[in-house]
């Protein structure tokens, strides 16, 4: 599917609306926009934590296809009902991310405690990430309670944010780095 955007400044915008894939106008604050707008700032994060991780062709090489995953997650969202199917997402990225959930996990040490978010700074991206992707699942629950949505989408947000914090734990040399949550400390 060829892409060419000639104009960025439109000013159909001006007005608080948006436009969804299928042409349908919604408010910029309308829960659909609201759900692919987060999943859209979940892919910024992600292309922060790429910066932290440039040294390692293989993460950054992941992490690159999850940036394309959630582009396409956003063009699920972007069209509702069963107009769009050539956009819907398939199983694909959710595979690839639990496959790679097993490929980092295997190394770490187990967990007896809750981990707190932080470490070195490519693991406290990883948990900006985690923490804005499940922000982005729990909207797109939210739509789904009053719309149709891919159920592939919410499941596959669900494996990201398990993935964000498994990589966090990866980044922390497998866990040996977390840090520990202390009971009233």
């Amino acid at each position: 599917m060829p892409i060419r955007i000639d104009q960025v400044v439109t000013r159909t915008g001006d007005d608080g609306r948006t436009s969804l894939g299928d042409g349908t106008r919604l408010a910029k604050d309308a829960l659909r926009v609201e759900a692919y707008g987060t999943v859209d700032e979940a892919n910024a994060a992600i292309g922060l934590l790429r910066l932290q991780v440039a040294g390692d062709p293989h993460l950054d090489a992941s992490l690159r296809r999850i940036q394309n995953g959630l582009f396409d997650i956003g063009g699920d969202l972007c069209v509702p009902g069963v107009g769009g199917g050539s956009l819907r997402i398939g199983d694909s990225l959710l595979s690839f991310l639990e496959a790679e959930i097993v490929a980092l996990g295997a190394s770490q040490l187990p967990l007896d405690s809750f981990v707190l978010p932080g470490g070195s700074p490519a693991a406290a991206h990883a948990h900006m990430v985690r923490t804005i992707v499940r922000r982005a699942e729990r909207r797109v629950v939210t739509l789904a309670a009053s719309e149709a949505v891919n159920p592939l989408v919410i499941r596959t947000l669900n494996r990201l944010s398990d993935y964000a914090f498994v990589l966090a734990r990866h980044l922390n040399d497998d866990g040996r780095d977390d840090l520990l949550w202390e009971r009233g400390a």
